[in-house]
């Protein structure tokens, strides 16, 4: 018997039809994997058994969980079942967490609520439960805020709240996204071993075709709300009866057509006589410890340990690594957001550490950024026309109006937008579309130097693809170099020319791109290569374990 049961489910919101007919189950203790791309219905199913659906959301059809038909559950029969029999990791853990609160009261929280233990047994129950997902108290006490962690850290906390009473059923909604490749590959492990443990079953959504490859027994395909193809995980991603799996697969292992690769070193760009665009030199940075009492700090916590590189006009470099290792600092001192601890970066030729940001004025043109999450990075209540042309502020001669929104219109038409966006708001586009709306805004001034940090980690394989072929494009076209900063070693490998690889603060490894991940050196890239989920392999163990 199913654990989980849903049959013909449909549902709209408003007018606007969101599922068609939707059918999936889940038995105690087997994996289902739910993929499609953005906007297939994927969360809203996964919400639809949660009963966390917006007001004007109208379902019809059946959803049984455990002989309860979840439809017509009462709301006091679902704040039963949420967090104790069902648990759920929602897929932005900054979003799930609250920032006032610690985050052994949170993991605690749940356990106190359903099971009425005492607050020193709930924090003892969340301790251990922090320490099986690799957050170990020592390093990770509770009194720690969700501030205080790296994404990887914090989505390690949303699991270990959803996991924290052994669930019947778990709802993962991208759960290894903001994760590094070992970290994804321990939190895969715990899961399969909580599935093994306790019969749990396991709802997977993912547009990572490898992980589900992996962790699911069965997959289930949606496509604009309805399901497209369903079946034995390994058979239905080998077989690829239904066009819109072997897209999937397709864009899954898609390498945008490079324009050029540079041959030159990181160590020693100098070719020619020509200068580097960007030249970091023995750059440390340190940051206080944590507060013991009135007059003592614990030891400073070193991020960057006395890094140096150098980056050519044009070049695309990849900064791997595991999360918490430093590379998000390292990128915002290349940007002059932070200043280093020690050491100096120069931009074209000049120093820009220390400087006023007056004196910052001249570098700022000529570098942006791409963050990882476009939403967050945008003001709600701007319109588009306002919010890529924001850049535009740091140009010697202010645009005028009409001038303004030709640049804008340009820029929107570069990345495959149209300029009658302009007068919309970021509420308004899909994830992949946002995307394409900060990849806008970071060319709008024509920089040398764009840092994209984790610019493709939250896209579906077929908006990925199209994400980085516009990367290779605006490389091509307009001589842009890149740093990207990714735990996804197919992008590092797919865009890039060399490779960094960070740990503990430390490069430990550099190199062209095939050389490092085809013949890693370092322990830490060796890790990383050998924990790199790959469609192809995937498939084949599986086939394999099935005979």
């Amino acid at each position: 018997m199913s654990l989980l049961e849903i049959e013909k489910l449909s549902l709209s919101i408003g007018n606007t039809p969101i599922l068609r007919d939707v059918e999936l189950s889940v038995a105690p203790g087997e994996v289902m994997g739910l993929v499609g791309e953005s906007g297939s219905g994927k969360s809203i199913t996964a919400l639809t058994v949660m009963q966390l659906l917006p007001w004007a959301a109208r379902a019809t059809g059946r959803v049984t969980f455990d002989g309860i038909d979840i439809l017509a559950a009462s709301e006091d029969q679902m704040c039963a079942l949420r967090g104790d029999d069902i648990g759920m990791v929602f897929q932005e853990p900054m979003t799930a967490l609250n920032p006032v609160k610690t985050i052994g009261e949170q993991v605690a929280e749940g356990i106190r609520w359903h099971t009425r233990a005492s607050r020193a047994d709930a924090e003892d129950h969340a301790r251990k439960m922090l320490d099986r997902v690799g957050l170990p108290a020592a390093q990770f006490p509770l009194s720690r805020y969700p501030h205080e962690l790296s994404g990887g850290q914090r989505q390690r906390v949303v699991i270990a709240i959803a996991c924290a009473l052994k669930p019947k059923l778990l709802i993962a909604d991208e759960p290894t996204t903001a994760l590094d490749v070992v970290l994804q590959a321990q939190i895969l492990d715990l899961l399969r071993d909580l599935v093994a443990e306790n019969r749990m079953g396991l709802l997977l959504i993912s547009h990572d075709l490898a992980v589900v490859t992996e962790m699911a027994d069965r997959i289930t395909i949606l496509r604009h709300g309805e399901v497209m193809e369903a079946g034995d995980t390994a058979r239905t991603l080998s077989e690829q009866l239904h066009p819109y799996t072997r897209q999937l697969a397709q864009a899954s292992m898609h390498v945008p057509a490079r324009a050029r690769t540079h041959e030159v070193g990181l160590d020693n760009p100098l070719l020619q006589g020509a200068k580097p665009l960007l030249q970091v030199d023995s750059v440390t940075r340190d940051y206080p410890g944590r507060r013991k009492s009135l007059l003592k700090r614990a030891a400073p916590i070193r991020a960057v340990d006395d890094v140096s590189f150098s980056i050519d006009p044009g070049q695309s470099v990849a900064l791997v690594g595991r999360s918490g290792c430093g590379k998000s600092t390292l990128a915002r001192m290349v940007l002059a957001l932070d200043g280093p601890t020690s050491g100096t970066i120069r931009f074209r030729g000049q120093v820009i550490t220390g400087k006023s940001e007056a004196e910052l004025k001249p570098a700022r043109r000529d570098m942006q950024v791409v963050f990882q999450d476009p939403y967050g990075s945008f003001d709600p209540r701007l319109k588009v026309e306002k919010l890529v042309a924001e850049p535009l502020h740091v140009l010697e001669k202010k645009p005028t109006n009409a001038e303004r929104r030709e640049m804008v219109a340009k820029a929107l038409h570069e990345v495959g937008l149209s300029p009658r966006d302009m007068d919309k708001y970021p509420h308004e586009f899909s994830g992949g579309q946002r995307q394409r709306l900060s990849i806008a805004r970071a060319i709008i001034t024509r920089p040398k130097l764009v840092v994209a940090d984790e610019p493709v980690s939250a896209l579906d394989v077929s908006i990925r693809a199209q994400v980085l072929d516009l990367f290779a494009e605006l490389n091509q076209k307009l001589g842009i170099a890149y740093v990207f900063i990714t735990h996804d070693l197919t992008v590092a490998r797919a865009i890039t020319d060399a490779v960094m690889v960070m740990h503990d603060g430390k490069i430990v490894e550099r190199g062209r791109t095939s050389e490092v991940l085809d013949h890693p050196q370092s322990e830490a890239a060796k890790a990383l290569v050998a924990a790199a989920p790959d469609l192809h392999r995937a498939i084949a163990r599986r086939l394999h374990e099935q005979g």
